[in-house]
């Protein structure tokens, strides 16, 4: 590793392009820019990607429980909270179908399951990391581990127009991509720091809350009761009796409250309402596919087929025992009660049980068990085709550092690699062509001698 100078020392080490985290977006971005400098002759690929923790691809590391789910089979606009318009320009540009062909060209086969989330063959993340710092070596990109950014600020000019402090020195360079993450999982080194750097380069950046976390009931609920099982089921955010939002999925208890696919979906808008200083209401639904008075049709026609069948014994055939159990006593309804001897009003106690059991949520569980965060740099900032800064000349800004987030099942990776590709391109193709000179910046060795070649 490079030296780096720091102030009195003599002037700052310079590079072309810079690449600030080395998560999904940055090493996709750093890969994508030194493939596209080789293939316009720029050689080596002026290219830096500083990581300022020890280990890169943490947070890949531990995605998808150690798995990594690398994509969706369809990813859509619909699956995105932001401008709709946008993610299918980006979608578009670098679709699903890229992904699952890029990670062959690197040596990473994938597998579709049955709920469309697609996972390396070998159901390793470290297989993933492995493959992207192989690239990023072979096509040139210089990765330092690390390398802590302490402050962006503008540079000395034209040549040098971002000024890069970090823990051991400082350097300068033409190019600058923050691919820095958001607020999420901080301990993998994605602890908000690039906000700051964003608006200290002339962005703006909306309010940030943890998004696709598990979500706190209130002890007093007896929710520890069905700790560790898991359902199918449907969850509704209401706010002053209006539906925010709805989503179906797989439920699963804990000992603190509810996790799983559908819960951790649906937690960025229950918090973004109570941030806004809403009061949101959280609904269960336990029989998502069947609507209430199809639900009751059943029971009655399943008293008048068998008349002496126990309320445990028909709940049990959607769910599982130990859950139905639960319900019936939220109901006050004893599970040996034959459900022809239930009384209308005790029926009505279970539906309401069933279709619309309010959840007394205290909060997300936070930032440490958040997989994304919501909020961060508006779209509008950037040139979607690019990942432009629209602010700053030179500056990119790729991954979740943006006002961008999708909902689980590998669509924010395929948001990092879509952005972290059109960024990678579009920094290389920013570079006049030519031979590299010492400095790194780009422009050709001799000027004068390229000019007059022009002639």
């Amino acid at each position: 590793m490079e030296r780096m100078v720091g102030a009195g020392q003599g002037p700052p080490e310079h590079r072309a392009i810079v690449v600030v985290g080395a998560g999904a977006a940055g090493l996709t971005t750093a890969i994508a820019c030194a493939e596209e400098c080789r293939a316009r002759g720029l050689e080596p690929p002026p290219v830096l990607l500083l990581e300022g923790a020890r280990r890169i691809g943490a947070k890949i590391l531990v995605s998808g429980g150690g798995r990594c789910n690398v994509t969706h089979r369809a990813a859509l606009p619909d699956d995105y909270h932001a401008s709709r318009p946008v993610i299918r320009n980006v979608l578009r540009e670098f679709s699903v179908e890229d992904t699952v062909a890029w990670f062959a060209s690197l040596g990473v086969e994938l597998k579709e399951e049955q709920t469309g989330k697609l996972f390396p063959v070998t159901d390793s993340a470290r297989t993933v990391v492995a493959a992207l710092v192989e690239r990023a070596e072979a096509v040139g990109v210089e990765i330092r581990t690390g390398a802590r950014v302490r402050e962006i600020r503008g540079g000395d000019g034209e040549h040098a127009p971002f000024r890069i402090e970090l823990e051991d020195g400082e350097l300068t360079c033409d190019r600058l991509a923050l691919a820095t993450g958001g607020r999420s999982l901080p301990k993998s080194g994605s602890d908000g720091a690039g906000y700051a750097f964003a608006r200290a380069l002339g962005h703006t950046v909306t309010d940030t809350w943890p998004a696709l976390v598990p979500l706190v009931l209130d002890p007093a609920f007896p929710h520890a009761e069905m700790s560790g099982i898991s359902h199918r089921a449907r969850l509704t955010v209401r706010v002053a009796g209006r539906q925010v939002e709805e989503r179906t999925g797989d439920l699963l208890w804990t000992h603190f409250g509810i996790s799983g696919p559908v819960a951790m979906d649906i937690s960025r808008t229950w918090i973004a309402a109570a941030e806004a200083g809403e009061t949101p209401r959280l609904e269960l639904c336990f029989t998502p596919d069947f609507p209430r008075e199809a639900v009751e049709t059943e029971l009655l026609e399943s008293a008048r087929r068998s008349p002496v069948r126990t309320i445990e014994s028909w709940l049990s055939i959607e769910l599982p025992r130990r859950l139905a159990r639960w319900i019936l006593g939220r109901a006050d309804l004893p599970p040996p009660a034959p459900i022809a001897q239930i009384p209308r009003a005790e029926r009505r106690r279970l539906l309401d049980q069933l279709d619309a059991l309010p959840l007394p949520v205290t909060g997300p569980r936070g930032w440490n068990m958040a997989e994304v965060t919501a909020g961060g740099v508006p779209l509008a900032e950037i040139d979607h085709r690019t990942f432009a800064s629209r602010r700053r000349p030179g500056l990119h800004l790729v991954g979740e550092i943006l006002d961008c987030d999708g909902r689980i099942g590998g669509f924010n990776f395929q948001w990092a690699w879509a952005g972290g590709h059109l960024a990678g391109r579009a920094l290389a193709r920013s570079l006049p062509t030519g031979p590299i000179d010492a400095r790194g910046d780009g422009a050709p060795a001799d000027p004068m001698e390229d000019a007059g070649s022009r002639r």
